[in-house]
């Protein structure tokens, strides 16, 4: 492999605070970024060279996309992956990961279909189409989680039933077809930022703690605060779960440790996830430079962790959608334990995804209690509220 720079241009479907990081994190290698978004001026196009204004599914725009860069990839699952392949022959530039992996993700049902038949543990689930159905899966699971097979993120298109007469509301919600997931009573969520490069070699990031309300991600503990042999399962389950899937990249993959100590997929995204964020103050390698490293066929990073590091997200904490000025950012600048990231949206909308905000402690007695504290701290003197 021969590489010189100024390095090649990278085409990113997909133009959210993702694309931001990715090209945050690229422009020292001297890689240039070029993404595709539907929204002018989105959150990437302040670092990034150049953005084509277009939809996920629009034709002309991905062949454009593919007609100008070296590599593709993606950010979003919302982008087409027949489009994708399509244009990435066309213009003899490689996608990764493969579009058939984010086929199979895009549907979660049939990504969890895929992972059962690659002998991975997966909670309980089935597909239900009617309020009958699902009355009965609630009555056998004792509740579960429905979810949207399309579509949902941010715990957007989830829904916990628990009472079979809840059923027919939950699904007027969704709105579309659904899964039923058995609703476990896990000891912890946690979730590995897995990594693919060329030739097969697969990394993966020390083993992280997510800690959801209303099934959005707040925080991200790393190292995970459980045991050895948990760890070990969840490394092991990562890499499995890279096994049985096509491409290079980046995979962020969701676990639950259950009560009885069983690692069990939970979902996965083809990308870099909300749960990696720790890694660019936290690893010696980010997941953000990683994955682009894997996409283009370069060398992979370290994924070692330099410092123990909590994330916490800064979401929109507002009633309704409001332009987006945040307030108190002062304490936080002045932290000396703490980097703060802006995602550049014009608008805070309810727990909307605004930044976020890392604290890490190189010390050899860091605490992480202490660091998941701190960043709550730091968090909550955030607002986009008027005084």
């Amino acid at each position: 492999m021969t590489i010189t720079l100024p390095g090649p241009t990278l085409g990113v479907v997909g133009g959210g605070q993702l694309g931001r990081m990715i090209g945050e994190a690229v422009a020292p290698l001297g890689v240039d970024v070029v993404v595709l978004d539907p929204t002018p001026d989105c959150p990437a196009s302040p670092v990034v060279s150049d953005q084509i204004v277009g939809g996920f599914d629009d034709a002309d725009a991905i062949h454009e996309l593919a007609s100008r860069v070296d590599a593709l990839t993606f950010e979003i699952e919302l982008a087409d992956p027949d489009l994708l392949a399509e244009a990435a022959a066309e213009h003899d530039v490689p996608v990764h990961p493969d579009p058939d992996t984010l086929r199979t993700i895009q549907d979660k049902l049939v990504q969890k279909e895929a992972l059962v038949d690659a002998g991975i543990p997966v909670p309980e689930f089935v597909a239900v189409a009617t309020a009958e159905g699902l009355e009965r899966v609630v009555e056998e699971y004792g509740g579960v989680m429905l979810k949207a097979r399309e579509g949902g993120y941010d715990g957007r298109g989830n829904v916990p039933v628990r009472d079979p007469a809840d059923a027919a509301d939950a699904l007027d919600e969704i709105g579309g077809a659904a899964m039923a997931e058995e609703l476990l009573d896990f000891e912890r969520e946690i979730a590995v930022m897995g990594l693919r490069g060329a030739d097969g070699e697969t990394r993966t990031y020390p083993v992280t703690e997510t800690i959801h309300r209303e099934e959005i991600l707040r925080e991200s503990v790393a190292p995970a605060r459980t045991d050895d042999a948990t760890v070990a399962e969840a490394e092991s389950v990562a890499r499995d779960v890279l096994d049985a899937l096509d491409g290079r990249g980046v995979f962020g993959i969701e676990l639950f440790e259950t009560r009885e100590g069983d690692v069990l997929v939970n979902e996965i995204a083809p990308r870099p996830h909300n749960s990696g964020h720790w890694t660019i103050e936290g690893a010696r390698t980010s997941q953000f430079e990683n994955h682009v490293r894997a996409v283009l066929g370069w060398p992979l990073g370290p994924t070692d962790l330099v410092a123990p590091g909590v994330t916490a997200n800064v979401l929109g904490n507002v009633e309704e959608t409001q332009p987006a000025t945040l307030r108190g950012v002062e304490e936080v600048l002045a932290a000396p334990d703490a980097d703060f990231h802006w995602y550049g949206k014009n608008d805070a909308r309810p727990l909307r995804k605004m930044g976020h905000l890392t604290a890490t402690d190189r010390t050899a007695d860091a605490d992480r209690d202490t660091l998941l504290s701190r960043v709550r701290d730091l968090r909550d003197a955030l607002t986009f509220r008027d005084a």
